[in-house]
């Protein structure tokens, strides 16, 4: 559709078009050219004049820092950042940041209520036939409505309320898990955990697009932690021909070991997204893991134009491998040992002092089944 507009208006002074490409040049030799936000690596290592970011919400939090921020360096072009608010995601730190330094960004902020653009009788109609969240989303511009359709998002008010979004310490004496959501053609995601009393440390995350098996490897190696297990999806298990035959796990086991490796019980989506409601009540982030976070507070559910309403069935765009590995990891954690402290011994004493019972005593060394 946007290709259709561009050449549309812009078709007195187009010189040449490639659909291809979706590029137009104009009359003065200058380029226009169309990508998405969920293919930015086809972005790396052009050069740009400017850039206009349309639903900047709805990208991934890395691509403008990792692609189009240094694509503009070159000839210091200019960057535009529009959309509508849906939570307190990228976007708003941006916004953020255009209000603190008012002398580097043009901020431009359209409420329904008092541009001016739609009249009286529209926003009456709108507001009658939205929820509330809905309205102050789509015509007032307010980061504070809650995303539409997120699985999770009341789960993360809590989280974020109760600060456990910080600094997460590994501890050394615990294993480190992963768990993995795996993309052939577009992004892996993995999780980094540790199981400790009754709670989930989320301790680093790390998505990907087209790394190979060795290259993926070499990221869990070079992390340095000391290792669990490594939980895989079902499909780990597929053989392919393209691989000479083996299957994801056979691949992985020649660099990281295959006792380290195991497959997460396969289980619906909508049983995954259960337990990851019940698990996020007893999980904290470390900072580190932002990206991640985003993915998760912005999972939705698929909008029906038909029927005017959510289905139970997610969404698929950047947000859905991030879920699908922390899927795995709700269904994986409850897989690991309890980490409980040593027993402590009790010493054998002659006096009053002495607190080892004959019951003490028989039970370091009563054969299995025996009774007092």
């Amino acid at each position: 559709m946007v290709w259709d507009y561009l050449k549309t208006f812009a078709a007195p002074i187009i010189l040449d078009s490639n659909e291809a490409e979706l590029t137009v040049t104009l009359m003065n030799l200058a380029k226009v050219r169309l990508f998405g936000a969920d293919n930015a690596d086809a972005m790396r290592g052009l050069g740009f004049d400017g850039i206009y970011m349309d639903e900047y919400g709805d990208f991934k939090p890395s691509v403008w820092g990792n692609v189009i921020r240094p694509a503009l360096s070159d000839k210091q072009g200019w960057a535009v950042f529009g959309g509508t608010p849906k939570g307190k995601n990228q976007f708003w730190s941006i916004y953020e940041n255009a209000i603190r330094s008012p002398h580097e960004w043009f901020l431009l902020r359209l409420p329904a209520s008092s541009s001016g653009l739609l009249p009286p009788s529209e926003l009456s109609a709108a507001r009658a036939q939205l929820s509330e969240d809905q309205y102050l989303q789509e015509y007032e511009c307010s980061f504070e409505a809650a995303i539409l359709g997120a699985f999770y998002g009341t789960e993360f008010r809590e989280l974020e309320q109760q600060g456990r979004v910080t600094s997460v310490d590994v501890d050394p004496s615990v294993p480190v898990h992963t768990a993995w959501d795996l993309g052939y053609r577009d992004d892996t995601a993995i999780w980094w955990y540790q199981v400790l009393r009754g709670e989930i440390h989320v301790v680093d995350y790390y998505a990907v697009s087209g790394a190979n098996v060795q290259e993926l490897a070499q990221v869990i190696t070079d992390r340095g932690y000391r290792y669990g297990k490594h939980w895989l999806p079902h499909d780990a298990k597929a053989k392919t021909l393209a691989s000479g035959g083996k299957s994801i796990i056979e691949q992985l086991g020649a660099h990281l070991g295959i006792s380290s490796l195991a497959i997460v019980p396969d289980l619906s989506i909508q049983d995954g997204i259960q337990a990851v409601r019940k698990m996020l009540p007893i999980t904290w982030f470390d900072n580190k893991c932002y990206e991640g976070i985003e993915a998760l507070k912005q999972y939705q559910r698929e909008y029906d134009e038909d029927k005017k309403a959510f289905r139970q069935t997610p969404r698929h765009d950047w947000t859905s491998h991030p879920a699908d590995a922390f899927r795995m990891m709700a269904i994986a954690w409850k897989q690991e040992p309890v980490i409980r402290a040593p027993d402590r011994d009790k010493p054998l004493m002659v006096g009053p002092q002495n607190t080892v019972t004959l019951n003490d005593m028989w039970s370091t060394v009563k054969p299995k089944g025996a009774r007092i």
